[in-house]
């Protein structure tokens, strides 16, 4: 059986969670997510947990098994507690600021980066040079990271660019100036 299948979804207060032809909706303070489940794969809710349990020890069974009970796992916990990451803009005259419902960004390029977000994240600055990502859906707020990331990834000489809060960009000697 999968090691991480086989654990049941604690059920936080505040949290309903109902199964209905396959779909899986989760609805707590936060918001509501919904997630279809493999036909391979049974969802029933007892005693304020959720248990998922696999029709046959096929290998697709046994690979769906683990990953339906993590995506159910972060929509519980998404809708309870949500979900936040943090990006760090490092470079001189690099910065970022909040209009509205645009991310304008400054990153050494000849015309300012505007990036639409999205409605269901919430986007704030905290400082020039910090970008704060919040969300109920773990997918979304770590593509939505990745999609600003990539508008300026950190280069390993001087290390400007942005990186997430935490992240090690492993730095690169430039030429010797010498013989």
């Amino acid at each position: 059986m999968s090691r991480i299948g086989k654990l049941p979804i604690a059920i936080p207060a505040g949290v309903k969670v109902s199964v209905a032809d396959n779909t899986v909706t989760v609805e707590g303070p936060k918001g509501k997510l919904s997630q279809a489940v493999s036909p391979l794969i049974s969802v029933e809710v007892k005693d304020k947990e959720i248990v998922l349990s696999r029709q046959n020890d096929e290998r697709e069974s046994r690979a769906f098994h683990g990953l339906y009970r993590s995506l159910v796992k972060n929509m519980v916990e998404g809708v309870s507690t949500g979900y936040k990451k943090t990006l760090v803009i490092t470079g001189v005259g690099y910065k970022a600021e909040v209009q509205g419902k645009i991310l304008l960004l400054s990153l050494g390029y000849s015309t300012q980066i505007m990036y639409q977000i999205a409605d269901d994240l919430k986007i704030t600055c905290d400082g020039p040079n910090k970008i704060i990502v919040e969300g109920i859906d773990k997918q979304r707020v770590g593509q939505t990271c990745i999609e600003i990331k990539n508008l300026r990834p950190v280069e390993p000489y001087k290390g400007k660019g942005i990186k997430f809060d935490g992240e090690y960009v492993r730095r690169k000697v430039g030429k010797s100036g010498t013989k």
